[in-house]
């Protein structure tokens, strides 16, 4: 992963506050030149720093109004094999490997609890899967967010 600078953190924090800003609204709000923005945001994009556009939609929105998190427990030596099972299924929107007692953590969208069931058992049927908890997503208390970090590291 690239180490971004003071500057590139600015440019971030200009993003997060207006994702639609152009180069050059960005380079008079800063007080920076447009071409050293767009040479930022080019080489920022170029190195990973941004993530994929469809975390900015709303499941919700898309048809899927229920969501949850399913901590599944693996067989070790089968991990590889059970995340491309996983990536398979279409509802599953998120997965992160675990330390302690679970393996993995789903986030899964659907459209109402029977739906969750179905999601549930594919994910259940995978071999190598041992067991699978599923708690609701009761609603999202703090978003995803970096601009907290970003603006108190840019002042630095």
């Amino acid at each position: 992963m690239p180490t971004i600078d003071s500057t590139d953190r600015r440019i971030l924090v200009a993003l997060t506050d207006d994702p639609r800003a152009t180069n050059v609204t960005i380079a008079d709000r800063l007080g920076l030149s447009r071409n050293t923005v767009q040479a930022r945001v080019a080489a920022l994009e170029r190195s990973g720093v941004f993530l994929s556009f469809d975390r900015r939609i709303s499941a919700h929105a898309a048809g899927y109004p229920l969501a949850a998190f399913v901590t599944v427990h693996v067989q070790q030596q089968k991990l590889a094999a059970i995340v491309e099972q996983l990536a398979t299924i279409p509802e599953i929107v998120q997965a992160h490997g675990l330390s302690g007692p679970s393996d993995l953590l789903v986030r899964v969208v659907c459209v109402d609890a029977e739906d969750l069931f179905r999601i549930t058992g594919a994910i259940q049927a995978c071999d190598g899967v041992e067991r699978a908890e599923t708690a609701l997503d009761m609603g999202e208390l703090i978003p995803f967010r970096l601009h907290p970090l970003l603006a108190r590291d840019a002042a630095r």
